[in-house]
């Protein structure tokens, strides 16, 4: 399940691009299928052997573009480690409300980013997020877990502060709100819970089949109750 418009970002093969807190890695295969000079970067050594797994299985099955490469490197998002000015492009999908230092992890992402590059930034959306922390503090009061709440404006404010400049922005997975307002209410661990247990089918199969319905009913609740807000910016 995407959540950045890669052609929105403007993703051409054979750009150097860095997805920085990849986690499982969904953004990075894609820009990869796509022809990129992918780096994955996270804290999470775990999670990087995962996807420099899969990296590895892309290869061998040989459907990527010529020239198209993927690494993973472990690294802090406060003190990333490439020079300034190493990256075409940059995604950045629901890592800052995780980060405390915000601004520090906004500026490390400027740095290196070439000047006319673009950077896509993703975070939950303010009105699905604060209906998920007021059924449940078990949903974000975890280790490593959101630690704000953004308004569209805020977050602009602060990349634009940055340096960067405001393109535009998108709110996606309307289907996915209602889900986790589900899931704190009955208890966000309880994934046994009849009515999760069916959502969550409902979900799957959106993914995987794409099916007419499930589109137009996400083309109503994006723009009203999206779970996430995405940012598309460039680098003067």
């Amino acid at each position: 399940m995407l959540t950045v418009d890669f052609d929105r970002l403007g993703l051409r093969p054979g750009e150097r691009v860095l997805d920085m807190g990849c986690g499982a890695g969904r953004h990075a295969f894609e820009m990869y299928r796509r022809g990129a000079d992918v780096i994955a970067l996270d804290m999470d050594a775990d999670e990087l052997a995962t996807v420099s797994e899969w990296f590895a299985a892309m290869r061998e099955e040989g459907s990527m573009p010529a020239g198209a490469e993927a690494d993973v490197k472990q690294g802090d998002a406060l003190d990333l480690p490439f020079p300034d000015e190493e990256f075409d492009r940059v995604v950045a999908a629901e890592v800052l409300e995780h980060i405390p230092d915000d601004e520090r992890a906004i500026s490390e992402l400027v740095r290196v980013l070439r000047p006319g590059g673009t950077i896509a930034v993703t975070v939950p959306r303010w009105l699905p997020e604060k209906v998920c922390w007021a059924l449940s503090d078990e949903y974000h009061e975890v280790e490593g877990g959101h630690v704000r709440i953004y308004t569209g404006t805020e977050l602009v404010a602060k990349l634009e502060k940055a340096g960067l400049r405001f393109l535009g922005r998108t709110h996606v997975h309307g289907l996915h709100s209602p889900y986790w307002w589900l899931k704190c209410a009955v208890g966000v661990d309880n994934d046994k819970n009849p009515l999760v247990k069916a959502y969550h089918q409902v979900l799957v199969w959106d993914i995987v089949k794409r099916p007419l319905p499930t589109r137009l009913a996400e083309k109503v609740l994006d723009p009203l109750v999206g779970k996430s807000m995405v940012l598309y910016l460039e680098k003067p």
